[in-house]
């Protein structure tokens, strides 16, 4: 694992960095992210979609769904909010094999699951920054993500 350390000033380098980190992601990759209720998951991950997207996508948060699946011309991507899972057994039933399998998985609130995740994954923890939308970011790159965070971003 390696660990590196981002801060982002602003909503913009938010959007920029999402954007860099959708550009290097494959079918097969995925990514976790932790961090406060607010914090901006679901915003860093609305406009990771909209990279890979060749059109606006709404993108909402799943946390009553607890899965929103976006069908792209080159990617599915399977968005997870586990917030309100209570039993790991749940995530199975809405198909997180095939997830990992065939499309992008972006799992919010992935500590249910942590024992089921592939080894090669990137984590993504955000924190709020000094100002209003300045965010800490510390990506943990795990397996194959290690090449793509040293050489990607």
């Amino acid at each position: 694992m390696i660990e590196k350390k981002i801060s982002l000033i602003d909503l913009e380098q938010t959007w920029d960095f999402a954007s860099k980190l959708a550009n290097i992601t494959n079918t097969g990759d995925v990514i976790t992210f932790n961090g406060d209720l607010g914090v901006g998951k679901t915003t860093f991950i609305k406009s990771f979609i909209n990279k890979l997207a060749s059109e606006d996508v709404e993108v909402t948060s799943p946390t009553f769904n607890l899965l929103h699946l976006y069908k792209l011309e080159k990617f599915e991507i399977w968005h997870f909010d586990l917030y309100r899972i209570k039993n790991k057994e749940e995530i199975f039933e809405l198909g997180i094999e095939d997830a990992f399998e065939y499309g992008i998985s972006l799992i919010e609130w992935p500590e249910i699951i942590r024992n089921i995740l592939p080894k090669d994954r990137l984590e993504i923890e955000m924190s709020f920054g000094e100002s209003e939308f300045s965010r800490e970011i510390i990506l943990k790159a795990y397996g194959t993500w290690k090449n793509k965070i040293i050489n990607g971003i």
